[in-house]
């Protein structure tokens, strides 16, 4: 059964994905970042949750993280088309669909491991 994205169930399968790749795993070791992320227009409102990268594992939870690196603010249906690969993250960025504040170097060191993503979420049933 789909699991509908930004869903608690998805947040766990997700994060299982990404600490089951061994590519991203090896992508993002001796990296330590905490990410925000905010999506906006998510049935009226928006959706909080948070990325941990250290010591080549990743956490995910929803909310605020404490002291984030970066932020990053997009619509719904902007995430939602980086997830299925739809969308190329610097694309988003380039004209403006995704919003980054805070240690952009930090999250260019990340470019790599994060450009697998759509493939990982591919491997997930996900309801948009």
């Amino acid at each position: 059964m789909a699991m509908r994205f930004l869903s608690p169930e998805w947040a766990e399968a997700f994060k299982a994905a990404l600490n089951a790749d061994p590519s991203f795993r090896e992508g993002i070791a001796g990296q330590r970042v905490r990410i925000q992320n905010v999506i906006t227009d998510v049935d009226g409102g928006e959706v909080r949750y948070w990325v941990r990268i250290e010591d080549g594992e990743v956490d995910l939870g929803f909310g605020d993280i404490e002291s984030p690196d970066a932020t990053i603010t997009q619509t719904y249906a902007t995430a939602a088309a980086l997830a299925r690969g739809e969308l190329s993250q610097v694309a988003a960025f380039m004209s403006g669909k995704l919003k980054v504040s805070g240690d952009l170097i930090a999250l260019m060191g990340l470019a790599g491991p994060f450009a697998a993503l759509p493939d990982i979420m591919a491997s997930l049933d996900v309801e948009y």
